[in-house]
């Protein structure tokens, strides 16, 4: 693949034979920032368990203190004084069947977060297979299936974000945008990397952190070394 020339200039910045202290890597992160516009910064993290096993599942939320830097359009799938609570609350959408036939029909998807009450969940279940694939479908694991909808959409709106493993069993986290700086950003990093130690399975043997990398949308991959803080 032919690279162009922002990234192997930002390429020679970074040495790929060192593992960086986190709060390094964090400045090496936005020094390394060659596009015209501000580059979201991603955290990829390899774990040393096996997702096909129910009892080695790493799934989780968590509000980032520095949020994620991206407005976020929030729909709430409620009726009655609860649709009335969501819109009170800030909720960008808010409806019941006319928007879950809206999606079934013509596979309409302009939002990045789904909230209803759990009465809602059964006829919401039908656009399981169209959210879902897309990470949309709420789950009451991720809090996004509440009755509490104020506090769902204030945690969406300050920067919740869900981190769970892919199929390689590796964790991907947006944790904010260039922009942010050193510091801010490694707020986020820490907050994400305490909450994905502390979710360790208890099945999980040997080590769990196999291997974390940083990198902004166009940059280069960086891997660093995270020792829990606390």
């Amino acid at each position: 693949m032919k690279r162009s020339k922002n990234y192997m200039d930002a390429l020679k910045l970074v040495d790929k034979t060192k593992v960086y202290d986190a709060k390094e890597a964090m400045d090496l992160v936005v020094n390394t920032s060659k596009a015209k516009f501000d580059e979201t910064v991603e955290l990829h993290v390899k774990l040393g368990v096996d997702g096909r096993n129910a009892d080695q599942q790493v799934r989780g939320v968590v509000v980032l203190p520095e949020g994620t830097g991206k407005s976020v359009r929030v729909l709430v799938i409620a009726k009655g004084d609860k649709a009335e609570e969501a819109r009170k609350a800030g909720a960008d959408i808010v409806g019941d069947d006319e928007i879950i036939a809206k999606i079934m029909s013509g596979n309409w998807l302009d939002f990045d977060v789904c909230i209803t009450t759990p009465d809602m969940m059964g006829a919401l279940g039908r656009c399981a297979r169209i959210l879902g694939p897309k990470g949309l479908m709420p789950n009451p694991k991720s809090g996004t299936v509440t009755m509490d909808v104020t506090k769902a959409i204030n945690d969406v709106k300050a920067g919740k974000v869900e981190y769970r493993l892919d199929k390689q069993n590796i964790v991907h986290v947006r944790i904010g945008k260039v922009s942010f700086g050193a510091d801010r950003l490694y707020n986020n990093l820490s907050t994400v990397m305490n909450a994905i130690i502390k979710a360790k399975p208890s099945a999980a043997k040997g080590t769990y952190l196999k291997s974390i990398y940083v990198a902004t949308t166009m940059g280069p991959s960086i891997k660093i070394n995270y020792i829990d803080a606390k």
